[in-house]
């Protein structure tokens, strides 16, 4: 006998979701409102203003611009991440071979390390190879992540079994069918997870992408940071465009979401 969730526990989810769309909402109200909304009586309801601030937003700033470079860079940044930490944490899961154990604690032990260390020889590497300004810089630095590895290694290491692996490589399957045909179908729901917080962690980067690009060709975040560099701020402004550069964020959770909720299901039905 199957036990219904009580009104309690919907209650409890549906205060969760209103405080996690709150935020977005209130910028929304703002954005549809002129600088003064912050000052005068607050209210839910949206103003009519939100489209024309969208409008001076584009002329501000190249808004279209940093919006295609951050889905350029965001978007390849994500696949590779997604099919290299696959791929590397399937062979520390799934293969043996020597030093694998110091190789992963390595992995391991460079996520201690703080980024803005490395921002100096790294900003010398990028102007050795003559991509100082270019979106190269910002996309193969992050190719792979050592936190992609291991959270993929960690699923990998139950979702696959050893006996599953053996099976195909007695049938003749090379390495890469194993994987291709065994591993990354079992890894879906914990790729698509990876695939939101890379996509989410790579759209908000503003430290790097702000001291290897150029002025004309930023990321969305480098450029929304100009609406807000002079002495008078407009908030109603700032946040329009930042309305604005959340939609592709919540598409692409929207998109992965289904894919986390399918692959687990896919597996409570095999279970």
């Amino acid at each position: 006998m199957t036990r219904r969730p009580s009104f309690t526990v919907y209650g409890l989810l549906a205060a969760f979701v209103l405080g996690s769309a709150f935020p977005f909402y209130w910028s929304f109200l703002v954005a549809s409102r002129d600088n003064s909304a912050l000052t005068g009586d607050f209210t839910l309801v949206p103003g009519g203003n939100f489209l024309r601030n969208a409008s001076r937003v584009v002329d501000t700033i190249p808004f279209w611009k940093a919006l295609g470079n951050s889905i350029i860079v965001s978007g390849t940044v994500t696949i590779s991440v997604v099919l290299l930490s696959s791929l590397a944490g399937f062979a520390f899961a799934k293969l043996r071979f020597r030093g694998r154990g110091a190789l992963l604690l390595f992995v391991i032990a460079t996520l201690a390390v703080p980024t803005q260390l490395g921002i100096i020889p790294l900003y010398m590497a990028m102007a050795e190879f003559g991509w100082a300004g270019e979106l190269e810089a910002v996309i193969v630095p992050n190719l792979v992540t050592a936190f992609g590895v291991f959270w993929m290694r960690q699923y990998l290491v139950d979702a696959v079994p050893d006996e599953l692996v053996e099976a195909a490589r007695m049938d003749g399957c090379s390495l890469w069918r194993v994987f291709w045909h065994v591993g990354l179908p079992a890894a879906r729901p914990a790729a698509a997870m990876l695939g939101v917080f890379t996509f989410m962690q790579s759209w908000n980067d503003f430290l790097w992408p702000l001291v290897v690009l150029n002025a004309d060709n930023p990321t969305i975040q480098v450029a929304l940071e100009k609406l807000q560099s002079g002495y008078y701020v407009d908030y109603s402004l700032v946040l329009a465009g930042t309305t604005l550069a959340t939609i592709p964020v919540l598409l692409v959770f929207i998109v992965l979401g289904r894919q986390i909720v399918a692959g687990i299901m896919q597996g409570a039905v095999k279970g």
